[in-house]
């Protein structure tokens, strides 16, 4: 008998019931250490969140994920429609944040579905201030939603076959110089509104009326094209050199092709383009409110700004100015960063039609692709 067995027998009982239940206990804690690293690691806390595709670039969300330990599922969506429409099918609690078009966010706080904004928290102060929008994504003085990136529908074109001077007005479109050799976008809204531009037309002004006088100059358009196409088509065709121009296209079009064809370029003529613009809110029901307002900020930093900017899936402008700082030169040079200012001053939004206008400008599209 060792002197351990010796001491077992010789020791009162409570002292080796005191010794078993010790071992026990120690064997337990022993036996739970082996199985916790078995274990799989813990689950990340998660985020979801409804975008558009630039957002699903992991340049982009990899940083975030990073300094939240968090995991960002994503669900991309063409529409405000397809993605109210995601919402409307959901559970409560679902999505925590939402891409959203600038001119719907009064819709998604019409239906409720949007929490409000500590303003005071938001980098608006470093915005271009034309992109600010607070028009777009503020309700009743209540901030709901904040422009996270923007862009123009305007003339995209290949300057390797086209004199870059004549696609500083609108005016070329029609001259007869171009025919056959132009692509248009087939979405109205824009193309309408780039055409009311080439008439003097503000898009603010786009009514009945207006649209009487916009009918000749976009049947003309129809004529000198080659095709009227969606975006896949229309930069396909762009980038195969089956057209020169594109009516409607811009940054969001050529920057991702550029690395293959330089000359693939766009800029907005002296009558103005159109301003498209993009916000991010958090949704009203979302259960990780504090962190999907983290998510937020990080997108509307100056590095989140940049890295959305030159997503995979397509660039576009960063609202905030100090996303330059982010950006490298070839980079600035492809955005045409340097000549924001004068751009921005010859944009205008999109028209924001009423139900009425926008049936009839539905009406005048169908026409001019039968015609």
């Amino acid at each position: 008998m060792n002197a351990f067995n010796f001491f077992l027998q010789a020791a009162p009982k409570t002292c080796r019931t005191q010794r078993e239940m010790t071992m026990r206990l120690t064997t337990s804690c022993a036996a739970a250490a082996i199985l916790a690293a078995l274990a799989p690691a813990a689950q990340a806390e998660e985020l979801n969140a409804l975008i558009w595709c630039d957002h699903a670039d992991p340049a982009l969300l990899e940083p975030f994920e990073k300094a939240h330990d968090v995991k960002v599922n994503t669900k991309e969506y063409e529409g405000t429609a397809a993605g109210l429409t995601i919402l409307e099918q959901s559970r409560p609690g679902d999505w925590d944040v939402m891409v959203i078009d600038a001119v719907d966010v009064h819709r998604a706080v019409e239906r409720g579905l949007l929490a409000p904004l500590p303003a005071a928290e938001m980098a608006t102060a470093d915005y271009f201030p034309q992109v600010v929008m607070a028009a777009n994504n503020t309700v009743d003085g209540v901030t709901y939603a904040v422009t996270e990136k923007f862009g123009y529908n305007t003339i995209a074109f290949n300057k390797a076959a086209v004199d870059p001077e004549d696609m500083k007005s609108l005016k070329t479109l029609f001259s007869g110089k171009y025919d056959r050799r132009i692509a248009v976008y087939d979405y109205y809204l824009p193309v309408e509104g780039i055409v009311g531009l080439s008439q003097g037309i503000a898009t603010r002004d786009l009514d009945a009326t207006a649209l009487d006088k916009i009918k000749a100059p976009l049947f003309a358009l129809k004529a000198a094209s080659k095709q009227v196409s969606d975006v896949v088509a229309s930069q396909t065709a762009l980038a195969t050199g089956e057209v020169d121009v594109l009516v409607g296209g811009g940054e969001w079009l050529t920057a991702v092709l550029h690395a293959e064809n330089p000359d693939l370029d766009w800029t907005i003529p002296s009558e103005g383009g159109l301003l498209w613009a993009q916000s991010i809110a958090v949704l009203k029901e979302s259960k990780k409110p504090e962190l999907a307002l983290e998510f937020v900020k990080y997108i509307t930093s100056p590095e989140g700004q940049a890295r959305l900017a030159t997503s995979s899936c397509y660039w576009g402008m960063p609202a905030n100015r100090k996303a330059g700082d982010k950006l490298d030169a070839d980079q600035k040079a492809v955005l045409r960063w340097d000549e924001q200012d004068g751009y921005l001053a010859r944009a205008q939004l999109y028209p924001v039609p009423d139900a009425a206008t926008d049936a009839a400008m539905q009406d005048l599209w169908t026409e001019m692709l039968q015609n």
